[in-house]
């Protein structure tokens, strides 16, 4: 299974629109958004993008969570958490968040075999014991790369691209 994992967008619909291009070139069965989408019209950008299962953590910019719950009620595919998502993918045990000290602790913890996170805008792939550390970085492009993350269950193993 491909997992496609993005963070930050801050309603740049228009880096969004070339990241959705760019993941969908990979043929990602599943989206992970770990939160900072920011408006629901976002949300909504990523649902029209992609017909995949799409689970989406809020992040600290994610100010409207009932408008945001109820534009992912739209759609059956979509899960909305508060601050974190445990999910089980092809066996694989993930965990996602929008903060990096939570996803960092959670990485250490031996629970999970990948754990994804975002907030600081930087791309990070970092191994903690048998569990994979994963910031996707932004897609917003606020320091001049909108980025995503690409993760094979299969090999385990975690890409950081740029669109």
């Amino acid at each position: 299974m491909r997992v496609a994992v993005i963070s930050d967008v801050h309603d740049n619909i228009w880096a969004l629109n070339r990241v959705l291009q760019s993941a969908c070139r990979d043929q990602p069965d599943v989206f992970l958004v770990c939160g900072d989408l920011c408006a629901p019209f976002t949300l909504a950008a990523i649902m029209e993008g992609f017909a995949g299962p799409i689970h989406v953590v809020l992040g600290n910019n994610d100010g409207d969570a009932l408008l945001l719950a109820r534009t992912a009620a739209k759609r059956s595919n979509v899960a909305l958490y508060n601050v974190l998502a445990e999910l089980e993918l092809e066996g694989r045990k993930v965990a996602v968040t929008h903060y990096p000290e939570i996803g960092r602790r959670l990485a250490r913890c031996g629970e999970f075999e990948a754990v994804f996170f975002g907030h600081s805008h930087q791309a990070e792939l970092a191994q903690e014991g048998r569990c994979l550390a994963v910031n996707p970085g932004e897609v917003m492009g606020r320091f001049g790369r909108c980025t995503y993350a690409i993760y094979d269950t299969a090999s385990a193993s975690v890409e950081i691209k740029e669109a």
